[in-house]
């Protein structure tokens, strides 16, 4: 039972890396479609 918990602790830490990063990645892709739309600096 340890080694289950153990490993999906383990397991879970890229899945949720994966998602921020997913996250991330469409923030700045929405912020660039806006900036590109209203003729804006992205800095």
């Amino acid at each position: 039972m340890e080694t289950i918990v153990l490993g999906s602790y383990i397991l879970v830490w890229p899945a949720i890396t994966l998602g921020m990063l997913g996250l991330i990645s469409y923030a700045v892709v929405r912020d660039y479609r806006e900036a590109k739309r209203t003729n804006a600096d992205m800095v």
